[in-house]
């Protein structure tokens, strides 16, 4: 599977290397003083007892946010993700992100169709090899402004199951098996 993530730039390249390849990322902060670019990160996490492991990278280019994820260990099919209101991974069953990011107040749905919350990105298809990837580009975030419509500070969520995009508040997608924390890469 050849990765898109060469699509982003170095400096966020070398942050994943690094945080991938030692289990802390304490030197994340001068790692993420090397770009000028309008990015942001989050390292994904198991939670709930998963195996998950992954990636979400965001990308301003003009008014457009790309965000970029890429997630493994995970059973095939397809599972939610969620931008949640709080960057807290704390819980290990993900809890501590409490619920989906809706600056909007509107009620749950499908990404794109009627009315949803900001945080309602869709399903992750995921392989046979347990391994996904997901990508959407939105004009409706804006990244380290400190707005109501910035990501960051805001958590990234993976579930066990699909969201349903009916049910409320979140889709019925089942428990967290996935959680992190989306930071800005100054």
């Amino acid at each position: 599977m050849k990765s898109s993530l060469v699509r982003f730039s170095k400096p966020l390249l070398l942050l994943v290397f690094v945080c991938l390849t030692f289990v802390s990322c304490d030197a994340i902060d001068e790692i993420l003083t090397l770009t000028t670019l309008t990015e942001a990160v989050a390292i994904i996490g198991a939670a709930s007892g998963s195996d998950l492991t992954g990636i979400a990278m965001f990308m301003q280019e003009g008014d457009a946010i790309t965000v970029f994820i890429e997630i493994e260990g995970v059973s095939p099919g397809l599972h939610a993700v969620h931008i949640h209101e709080t960057g807290d991974c704390s819980a290990p069953d993900g809890s501590s992100a409490d619920g989906h990011w809706n600056p909007t107040d509107a009620p749950h749905g499908k990404w794109g169709v009627g009315e949803f919350h900001l945080g309602d990105l869709g399903n992750i298809e995921v392989d046979e090899d347990g391994i996904g990837t997901f990508e959407l580009t939105t004009n409706l975030w804006e990244i380290g402004t400190g707005s109501d419509l910035d990501i960051v500070g805001k958590g990234i969520i993976v579930h066990a199951g699909a969201d349903d995009f009916t049910s409320q508040p979140s889709g019925n997608a089942g428990a967290r098996i996935g959680c992190g924390v989306i930071e800005l890469i100054k």
